[in-house]
């Protein structure tokens, strides 16, 4: 039995220790549950938005407008809630500041250009769904592979599918089909982590690959309208503040996209065959990695079936109908006998809902896509494009723009042939630090009313301020095709400031070599607006 007076005895009747260890560990809980739980970031948006309301000074409009801003850009900097949260919040934001009523906001959301982003999603789903893509690379990669291997020509082929891939889908949907088709190739040879050296051909055969793929998806991505966010951004942005002028087409941007992609593209290759390709690497490599593996690949995928085929049918009906819509203001496209009513979108959506009826001729009754295949759709991006084009026109209508676009006075300064290079090169700057939405819908508004103050074409300042902001090229944190290709492990920080940074030379130089020549004759930049 145990005695109560001797058990009571052995208890401390102060128990100062036990109380100053369990506050510790309490206020240590706290601050752990407040990081993990991104308090101090949730809270960062509203209280730069209650600073700019309290301290900021200038007309109440433009004010709050920049009030909003603050509170979603940090939103989506610090990743305090899900990007597409973020982007869902000017819908509560513009009509709590008075920036815009609900109604309006909340059209912003969906227009033609999202419509054209929701049809090409859903032909990229199915063509991921059949494995059409793997197909493509196999084949255009042991086309290129060469007997004996041609390390040079291997790299060209894989970068071009990626190029060509990304032309037709987001960039990020491209990388994330694409990064594991090279991974699969460069599975082929041994282990790079128990290689002695830095310098294997082996080592810099795969730097060079994935390098080349995360590049190529974003200039892939330039040369038309639904390869990249940032493209339609510009294209709603123009169709928002200019309704009286001619929308951008599919076609007219393709005629200037598709040249400076191409030139951009070779100008990537050679750097990479520079930087990391030797003579020597071909026989090395071909120890390990011949055309007749890549024949392997595609033996196993066997014969094309119906479904590829209708698919490749509808995906080139959509290219052709894209391009033909509006050639030309001396040649009208098939747009006209629609009196011009329908746009980009309309044919995407309608080429779309083709997928849903023609069978797939495996199963009675299934259909080439049904709705569950389209659960992985990318609604985040849907949404972040249309917050993109409410911020842009409520930093238009508040008055914000104007206030905004005195910080970029010095290009008033700038020679006419320098205007161009400059936009590009900010934009090029701040894209690396935020994604390329982003800076996009921040800078092409000011680039807008800078246009207007210094009398020139608007697009002349658009055009390479949104392709400035596709030149995210030196941080794997800039863009998420960087961070798929960086998540391989096969190449650094290093390797990408070594590559991207005279890639991003180059980009600003085309853009101050083809905007006084080709955009003039495309978009009509040489008059005024």
């Amino acid at each position: 039995m145990v005695d109560i007076n001797t058990a009571q005895s052995k208890e401390p009747l102060l128990p100062i220790h036990e109380e100053a260890t369990t506050t510790t560990n309490n206020t240590s809980s706290v601050l752990k549950a407040i990081i993990a739980n991104k308090y101090i970031q949730i809270a960062s948006g509203p209280l730069a938005s209650a600073l700019i309301c309290l301290f900021v000074n200038g007309p109440s409009s433009s004010r709050n407008m920049l009030a909003v801003l603050a509170w979603v850009f940090l939103w989506w900097l610090t990743e305090a809630v899900p990007m597409a949260v973020t982007s869902m919040s000017p819908l509560f934001l513009f009509p709590l500041f008075g920036v815009s009523s609900a109604d309006s906001v909340a059209k912003t959301y969906m227009d033609d250009v999202i419509s054209l982003v929701l049809g090409s999603f859903i032909l990229a789903l199915a063509i991921e769904h059949y494995n059409i893509h793997k197909r493509l690379a196999l084949n255009i990669t042991s086309l290129f592979c060469g007997d004996p291997l041609n390390p040079s020509l291997l790299l060209l082929g894989i970068c071009g599918t990626t190029a060509f891939v990304s032309m037709w889908m987001h960039n990020t949907a491209a990388a994330l089909m694409m990064v594991p088709v090279a991974t699969g190739i460069l599975q082929r040879l041994p282990d790079t982590s128990n290689m002695s050296g830095n310098n294997t051909d082996v080592q810099r055969f795969c730097k060079a690959v994935i390098l080349g793929v995360i590049y190529s998806t974003a200039i892939g991505g330039m040369s038309t309208l639904t390869g990249t966010g940032v493209n339609l951004i510009l294209v709603g942005m123009w169709q928002s503040y200019f309704p009286q002028e001619a929308p951008i087409s599919f076609s007219s941007w393709f005629m200037f996209g598709f040249p400076f992609a191409i030139i951009l593209f070779f100008v990537l290759w050679i750097v990479l065959c520079l930087l990391y390709l030797t003579k020597s690497m071909g026989k090395s490599l071909s120890v390990y990695l011949d055309r007749n593996h890549l024949k392997r690949e595609l033996e196993l995928l066997g014969p094309m079936d119906f479904a590829e085929k209708m698919i490749l049918t509808i995906f080139g009906g959509l290219i052709v109908l894209w391009m033909t819509r509006s050639i030309t203001n001396d040649v009208p496209g098939w747009g006209a006998l629609f009196h011009d009513n329908v746009g980009d979108g309309t044919v995407s959506v309608m080429m779309a809902t083709l997928l849903f009826i023609i069978p797939n001729k495996k199963n009675d009754g299934e259909k080439l896509m049904d709705w569950n295949k389209c659960k992985k759709l990318p609604w985040n991006v849907v949404l972040l494009l249309g917050a993109g084009f409410a911020i842009a026109d409520g930093v238009h209508t508040s008055g914000l723009a104007d206030e905004l676009s005195d910080s970029l006075g010095f290009l008033k300064t700038a020679p006419y042939i320098a205007i161009a290079p400059l936009a590009c090169l900010v934009s090029a700057t701040i894209t690396e630090f935020t994604s390329n939405n982003s800076t996009t819908t921040l800078v092409v508004p000011l680039l807008i009313e800078l246009a207007r103050s210094m009398d020139v074409h608007p697009l002349l300042l658009m055009v390479p301020g949104a392709i400035g902001a596709q030149f995210a090229f030196l941080l794997p944190t800039s863009t998420p095709s960087n961070v798929v290709g960086f998540a391989t492990g096969h190449v650094t920080i290093k390797d990408m400031i070594k590559v991207g940074l005279p890639l991003k030379v180059a980009g600003v130089a085309l853009i101050a070599l083809l905007m006084p020549t080709l955009g003039a004759y495309v978009f009509g930049t040489d008059k005024i607006v």
